[in-house]
C-alpha cells in the first residue's frame, strides 16, 4: 500500500494515536474521511474521462479506416490512369 508495508502503516497509526490528543480524534477522522472521499471522486473522474476518450478513439477508428481506404483507392486510380496515358502517348 503506497510503497509501505502493513507493519510500517501500523507503527504510523500507533504513533499518531499517542501524539494526537483524544479530543482531536473526531476531527482527524472527519479530515481523513474527506481526503478519502476526495481521492475516490478524483479516481472516478479520471476513470470516466479515460472511458470517454476510449469511446471517442473507438468511434474515430472506423472513420480513419474509411478515409485511408478511400484515399488509397483514389490514389491507385490516379496511378492506373497515369500509366494508361503514358502508354497511349508512347503508342502514338
Amino acid at each position: 500500500m503506497f510503497g509501505i508495508s502493513w507493519y510500517e502503516f501500523f507503527v504510523i497509526v500507533l504513533v499518531a494515536i499517542f501524539v494526537i490528543p483524544a479530543r482531536y480524534w473526531p476531527d482527524v477522522a472527519k479530515f481523513l474521511a474527506r481526503i478519502v472521499k476526495f481521492i475516490r471522486n478524483l479516481i472516478w473522474k479520471i476513470t470516466d474521462a479515460s472511458e470517454q476518450i476510449q469511446e471517442q478513439i473507438d468511434l474515430q477508428k472506423p472513420i480513419d479506416d474509411l478515409i485511408h481506404t478511400t484515399t488509397d483507392d483514389i490514389l491507385s486510380d490516379f496511378s492506373v490512369n497515369a500509366t494508361k496515358r503514358k502508354r497511349a502517348k508512347k503508342s502514338k
